[in-house]
């Protein structure tokens, strides 16, 4: 049989910045219609042809560009969803370049998610970084512009994503580290895994597993080497399997809480789509650890996992008591047993996990020991 590799495609802070381009260009060289603008993407080195589906004057010295999102052969939500920026343009005067005022200003739009805390656009760096790069090189020194991002469907998108999770709201935000957008709930990716995790496996004693971009930039954070990573998107019980298949000595997991949490009930496929269960998860462990009924009840109708445990820890300053520690604790434990177990029923060996979960605030919420341990060992 042939492998067929899983088609890439780009993140939303690319199709925003050819936008952008398309719309400047407009503007500069006065054309009603380009059909393609080429972006830089930084990170890979390479250049992106990225197709304009609209563009126009909408005053003088303002004009709006409109492209589709393509995430390639991926399960992603924003697959076609259209992308617009308007630029406004404006030369300035010897005084304002003499002050240094910032050349290029990112606004974010209707659709484009803002941070609960602070109020600010969710525009992540590489996405910030993207724009200004691109967007300089076409700009005069006595030229100014400011661009605002426009997803007109992401108010809608953002109710079925974890944006709030995270604390953005009403919208999307332009996350991401790379330009390329990976494939990585595409089924045939999971073929393609098959020979990185055997790279890694001969480099690292210990991989570190994160589900999404948060994990990644967090683990990144703390030190962890970039290149014991792992990208497992909702794939962990398949991925877990295959480590254990090529050897892979120990793994940390790394993750939110809503998602983590899932693996304590035997949930290895994460997607909200195919299974759930992270209120009945929490609220018997609640019950398992003591906690009241009328307790119990209120975490179960809790609106989200980030909720629950915001009542778990108001419980704890009420009281004076640890019942997060606790309860986090034995879910840890628990995520930790039965992901070595799925290891083990699938390839027969016995691969000890730990497991680190974070909250909203990107903040540790739990380690558990083993996991503790190992990252310790690779910090």
């Amino acid at each position: 049989m042939t492998k067929t590799q899983p088609r890439s495609g780009y993140t939303l802070p690319v199709f925003a910045c050819a936008a952008a381009l398309a719309a400047l260009r407009c503007l500069r060289k006065s054309v009603h219609s380009i059909d393609s603008v080429s972006v830089d993407l930084l990170d890979p080195i390479i250049t992106a042809e990225v197709p304009i589906e609209q563009v126009s004057v909408l005053k003088t010295d303002t004009a709006l560009a409109v492209t589709r999102s393509e995430p390639g052969d991926n399960l992603d939500l924003t697959r076609h969803t259209p992308v617009w920026a308007m630029v406004e343009l404006r030369r300035v005067s010897e005084t304002e370049i003499a002050e240094a005022q910032e050349q290029i200003l990112i606004v974010g739009g209707e659709g484009i998610g803002h941070h609960q805390v602070g109020g600010g656009a969710a525009i992540y760096d590489y996405a910030q970084r993207l724009l200004r790069v691109n967007l300089s090189r076409e700009l005069e020194k006595a030229e100014k512009i400011t661009v605002t991002l426009i997803l007109p469907s992401g108010r809608e998108l953002a109710t079925r994503t974890s944006n709030e999770a995270f604390g953005v709201v009403e919208g999307l935000s332009l996350l991401g580290t790379t330009g390329i957008s990976q494939p990585l709930s595409a089924p045939g990716q999971l073929e393609i895994y098959r020979e990185q995790l055997q790279q890694k496996a001969e480099l690292f004693d210990c991989l570190v597993f994160c589900i999404g971009e948060n994990g990644l930039d967090l683990a990144r954070q703390l030190g962890i080497d970039p290149a014991r990573l792992v990208k497992t998107a909702n794939w962990l019980g398949p991925l877990l399997a295959e480590a254990g298949c090529q050897g892979v000595k120990s793994i940390l997991l790394f993750g939110y809480h809503g998602k983590l949490m899932k693996l304590a009930a035997g949930i290895f496929h994460t997607h909200h789509h195919l299974a759930d269960g992270r209120r009945e998860i929490l609220t018997a462990f609640c019950a398992r650890a003591g906690m009241s009924a009328d307790v119990c009840s209120s975490i179960f109708e809790a609106a989200t996992a980030e909720d629950a445990l915001q009542q778990l820890r108001a419980v704890d300053a009420a009281n004076e008591s640890n019942w997060v520690d606790r309860i986090y604790g034995d879910i840890a434990q628990q995520i930790d047993l039965r992901s070595s177990e799925c290891i083990f029923a699938h390839s027969g060996r016995r691969v000890p996990v730990g497991s680190v979960m974070f909250g909203r605030d990107r903040k540790i919420i739990v380690k558990s020991d083993i996991g503790d341990t190992f990252l310790a060992q690779i910090c």
